[in-house]
Order: C-alpha cells, then sequence, then structure tokens
C-alpha cells in the first residue's frame, strides 16, 4: 500500500495542485454559493416605523451649507472639531473634542476629532452603538473628497435621536479627522491601548462596551444605490448578520439597492474575448462575482481595511462602511436617514453580541455569500502538495542507492531493485541557513520601518535590494564537496523549506484566507520548481537565482507607492503585512533562491 503510494505521489501532487488552483476560480461561481439569510431572531430588521423625515432633511442641509463655508475658508482641524462640539453640545449632548499626533518617520500626522455621548434613557450605559464619519471619505486611489455630507448626518442624527427615549443602549457620535488615522488614536484612547508613535488626548466623556458601530460615508449630492464596505485590519470581518439586517432594511424601508463596495453595473466589460462568451448571462454573473472576490482579496490579504469601520474590529466590534454610489439620483439624506434610523434600531433589538451568523464568508454579492467549507480546500490542497513534496524530498534525502556486490551470476538473477542505504541528513546547516534568512528578514523589517527610510525611501529600497541579493550568497560557503553517505544540503533545504511554507499557508488559511491564498499562489509552484543539479550550469544557475530574487524583493524597486503604503498602515493602523512579508515570504523564497546556488 505505501509502496503502491510512493509510485503515485508524483501523480497525486499534480492533482492537488491541479484541483487546488481551478479551485481558487471557481470561487465566484454561483453554484459554490448560496443566499444569504438573518441568523439572529432578536434583530427584527425592517419591522418598525421610521419616524426621520423631511424636517430632518433640512436640519442636514443646513449643517451642510455650515461645513461647506469651513471648507471654503480652508478652516483647521480645530476650528472644523470646534464647530462639531459646539453642535452636539446644542442639541443637549455631552460633547468634546480630542487632539492626537502621530509620528510616522520624520513627520508628524496631526488632528483633531469631535464626539458625543447621548446616554440611554432605558439602560445602564453599559452598552454602546457608534454612529461614525471620517473629514475625508474612503478611497483607494485618485483624488481625496470631503465627507461633508456624511458628517451632516451624523449631526442631524445626533440632534433627532436625542428626542426618543427607546433607546436601550448609549449612542456615541464621532467625527474623525482625517481618514483612518483620526479614528485610530480615538479608539486606541477609548480602549486605553497604547502606541508608541501616537500622542493623544484622554476623553472627556466615554461610555460602556461598544457592540455595533456604523460608518456613514456620503460625499456627492445624490446617490443611487448604498454600497457596504466591511473588511477589517488584519482581515477581521464582522458577523454577517450586521450586514443582512443593513441589505434587508435598504431594500425594504429605505427603498435602496444595495451593492457590495462601489461596483453597480452588472455587466463586465470584456471585449478581447469572443463575443458569444462575453454575452452570455453566466459568464457575466461570474465575471461579477470575480470582481467582488478579488476587491475582497485584495483587501484581507494586505490587512487593509476598507474603511474606517474596519478598525472597531481589532476590539471585536462588528461594524461596515454604508457607502453612498454617487449619481444623479434619486436618493439623499431622507433615504439614508430613515436606513439609518432603522439599522440603530436593529442593532438596539441585541440582548448580546452578534454570534449566530457567520464569521468566516466571502461575499460574491449583496445577497451571495460562500461559506468557509466552499473556498477554504482551495488553499489547503496547495499546502498539502507542497507538504507532500517536502516530505518526499526528505525521504529520498535520507537514502541513496548502492550498486550491489555480489557475483555476476547472481546480480543476473538478482531482480533489478537497487540495494538501499541510509546516509545522513545535515540538518544543522540547513536551519542555519533558514534561521539566517529570517534574521535577514527581519532586520529588513526592522530597516524599512526606521524613520530615515521612510524619509529616503528612494535611496534605501535600492540599497535594501542590492543587500538581500548579495547577502545569502554567503551560504555558499556551507557547500562541501559530495559525499556518498552524507545528503546534499540544497536537497535538505528545500525539503524544510516545503514544509514550513506548507505550515504556515495551513495556519494562515484559518486566520486570514486571502494572505493564505495570496501565499499559496506565490510559493506554492515557485518552491517546489527549485532545486539544484550539480550537472546544471553556472550561467542557467545565475538567471534562476536573479528570478527568485525579484521574486522575494522585486516589490522594494517596482511597488514604491505600494510598499509606502503597507509601512504606513504598519505605522499608524498596526497592520500585519508588513512584517509578514518581510519575516516570512521573503526568507522563504530567498531559501528557495539558495537551493538553486548550493
Amino acid at each position: 500500500m505505501i509502496q503502491k503510494f510512493q509510485q503515485r505521489l508524483p501523480a497525486i501532487k499534480i492533482i492537488l495542485f491541479l484541483v487546488g488552483y481551478l479551485w481558487m476560480v471557481a470561487i465566484p461561481l454561483p453554484e459554490l454559493g448560496r443566499t444569504t439569510y438573518i441568523d439572529e431572531n432578536a434583530l427584527q430588521p425592517a419591522q418598525v416605523s421610521t419616524y426621520w423625515n423631511w424636517g430632518e432633511v433640512h436640519t442636514a442641509d443646513r449643517y451642510l451649507e455650515e461645513l461647506e463655508k469651513l471648507r471654503d475658508r480652508n478652516a483647521s482641524s480645530q476650528e472644523r472639531a470646534d464647530y462639531i462640539k459646539g453642535e452636539l453640545q446644542r442639541v443637549g449632548l455631552s460633547a468634546a473634542t480630542q487632539r492626537y499626533s502621530f509620528s510616522v518617520g520624520n513627520t508628524n500626522l496631526d488632528g483633531t476629532n469631535a464626539y458625543a455621548v447621548s446616554s440611554s434613557p432605558r439602560a445602564s450605559g453599559n452598552e454602546a452603538m457608534v454612529i461614525a464619519a471620517s473629514w475625508i471619505r474612503r478611497h483607494d486611489n485618485g483624488q481625496e473628497e470631503l465627507n461633508l455630507r456624511g458628517i451632516s448626518t451624523v449631526l442631524a442624527l445626533a440632534k433627532f435621536l436625542k428626542a426618543y427615549s427607546l433607546w436601550a443602549k448609549d449612542l456615541v457620535f464621532v467625527v474623525s479627522d482625517g481618514y483612518l488615522d483620526g479614528m485610530q488614536a480615538w479608539l486606541s484612547a477609548y480602549h486605553g491601548t497604547t502606541q508608541s508613535n501616537l500622542r493623544v488626548e484622554e476623553l472627556s466623556h466615554s461610555s460602556g462596551v461598544i457592540w455595533n458601530a456604523l460608518a456613514i460615508d456620503y460625499a456627492c449630492h445624490s446617490f443611487s444605490h448604498l454600497g457596504v464596505f466591511h473588511e477589517g485590519v488584519n482581515g477581521r470581518l464582522p458577523n454577517q448578520d450586521l450586514f443582512n439586517s443593513f441589505e434587508r432594511i435598504s431594500r425594504y424601508t429605505g427603498g435602496v439597492p444595495v451593492v457590495l463596495y462601489d461596483h453597480i453595473q452588472d455587466h463586465v466589460s470584456l471585449p478581447w474575448l469572443p463575443k458569444f462568451i462575453h454575452t452570455n448571462p453566466t459568464f457575466q454573473k461570474y465575471a461579477t462575482n470575480a470582481k467582488n472576490v478579488l476587491r475582497h482579496v485584495s483587501y484581507q490579504a494586505s490587512g487593509t481595511p476598507s474603511g474606517i469601520h474596519g478598525l472597531f474590529h481589532q476590539y471585536r466590534i462588528d461594524a461596515f462602511t454604508m457607502y453612498a454610489v454617487c449619481a444623479q439620483g434619486p436618493h439623499g439624506f431622507h433615504a439614508i436617514g430613515k436606513v439609518i434610523e432603522s439599522t440603530l434600531r436593529t442593532m438596539n433589538n441585541l440582548l448580546e453580541r452578534l454570534h449566530a451568523s457567520f464569521f468566516f464568508y466571502i461575499l460574491t454579492d449583496a445577497l451571495h455569500f460562500n461559506k468557509i467549507g466552499s473556498y477554504l480546500p482551495s488553499a489547503i490542497l496547495i499546502s498539502v502538495a507542497m507538504m507532500f513534496h517536502g516530505l518526499d524530498t526528505w525521504v529520498a534525502a535520507g537514502w541513496i542507492a548502492e550498486e550491489n556486490e555480489s557475483s555476476s551470476e547472481e546480480k543476473q538473477s538478482a531482480s533489478n531493485t537497487p540495494r538501499w542505504a541510509p546516509r545522513q541528513r545535515p540538518v544543522l546547516p540547513v536551519l542555519s541557513i533558514m534561521a539566517g534568512t529570517h534574521l535577514l528578514g527581519t532586520v529588513l523589517f526592522l530597516l524599512l520601518s526606521s524613520s530615515y527610510t521612510l524619509a529616503n525611501y528612494q535611496t534605501t529600497s535600492y540599497i535594501l535590494f542590492t543587500a538581500l541579493a548579495v547577502v545569502p550568497l554567503g551560504a555558499v560557503l556551507l557547500r562541501t564537496d559530495p559525499q556518498p553517505h552524507v545528503a546534499p544540503l540544497s536537497t535538505v533545504l528545500n525539503a524544510l523549506n516545503l514544509c514550513f511554507a506548507s505550515t504556515i499557508i495551513s495556519i494562515l488559511s484559518v486566520l486570514n484566507f486571502s494572505l493564505a491564498l495570496t501565499l499559496s499562489i506565490t510559493l506554492g509552484v515557485p518552491l517546489v520548481a527549485s532545486s539544484a543539479s550539480s550537472t546544471m550550469k553556472g550561467p542557467i544557475k545565475a538567471i534562476q537565482y536573479s528570478l527568485y530574487i525579484l521574486l522575494a524583493a522585486g516589490w522594494l524597486v517596482f511597488l514604491p507607492e505600494q510598499t509606502k503604503s503597507v509601512l504606513w498602515n504598519w505605522e499608524v493602523l498596526s497592520v500585519w503585512f508588513a512584517p509578514v512579508v518581510c519575516v516570512v515570504y521573503v526568507p522563504l523564497v530567498l531559501q528557495a533562491a539558495i537551493v538553486n546556488l548550493l
């Protein structure tokens, strides 16, 4: 049985790789998903009568006029925060401002937040809900826009909601400065966490444990759809019941269709494909789902929050961003106010934290999702294939075929099966190489996150890239003359490298699936393909080594803006992507490069 398995192992590994990669491609298929539904009976979404009306719309318009005046005269952060604080106090709330300063490289990122607390008239104030808006609306690329209508909505809601006595939880209204930095400072102060590069004022007013948060992103005059952004810091996701409740409320109470992100087009233009393919409805559904899945993977793998809501997830607070998709009508303050009021009423019904629905899922659109069991095997299959190859290489390193020394007559009568003899595996030298590469990755991370590198990235990046290309060449000094009863260093290094990479992908798949998916793509085939041969010529080895160096550290030179953004996320938001790349990914690829040298 074992012998048959070993004989078929090469075919099994190829099948595992093919099925794993094909499964990744199949994730957007509608057949793998199912329709969203509400798990928590206490939520009762869209079951209340809302009171938000045109009088509140007029109030929001007045606030918008004042905020536009502040924008037009280029008011400072402190002036804007003082205005918001004054308006919140005018409606009878306990309001205050909070100044903060992040030290990033040689620069300081300063700002002032404004916030207020509305105490619950029906409970002790041990729980709270947050309604938030940032001064700058969420943006991936392009020019920054001000979230003036979102802030106007928060101010109008503060005045409106204060008048009702139905709240069983405190309401906390936050208008954060900047985009992500302001909310990160406010949450750090609220929960008493510290960052070495953050100086922040203590909060004058506080409340209880925050259960849910709703971020409002509304910058244009009117909108046609409400988009949902739900990814949090380091790939965390909110309980799906919160998003599902909002979708039902928006559809039935506000009459506003909900989309995932800001993708409102059902048709994906792919003119390079034959017409009968890209006009096929089934293919178009797949392409639309794939667009959403790729957007999700880009946020979750990098650990970047897709809005200010994502900063709440690190404190086990379910939150999402309600994003108004700009259009020439038909919706405005009236629709968004009704939707937010009803969503808050639904959140107010909770007697315990959301727990019944899913925390691990991939949304393919606003009404369909994939459960963990329908997407997790794709990365696990690649991990298993890598582990099989590593263990196969490890076993091969421990044995060597010897010539049979029997007489010629015995040789003729004996079978063609070779005689296997055990040989030593040089584990300690290999472990020293692996430890050295991970130490090199740690040094790379410390240098990248230093203030000097952040201030002089263009020059430093080339120096670091050169160092990563040259330093691993020192492993050649450990190479020894071939010995019949000692396995080559390259074989043992290749085995341990694959087993270690497989283990990391398996662990990450349940912590941050998108990151595990990305690593299985970037590491799977390259690490399996790395090998050393005594017959391989020097120029070919040099080419292979150069390709692995580009795969390991090419991002330093060719992706400068993305690298600086990742470093900013680490410094300000404590996103793990930068240390994972430097301390895990880069060393693993460098080890594969060294295998080709030894």
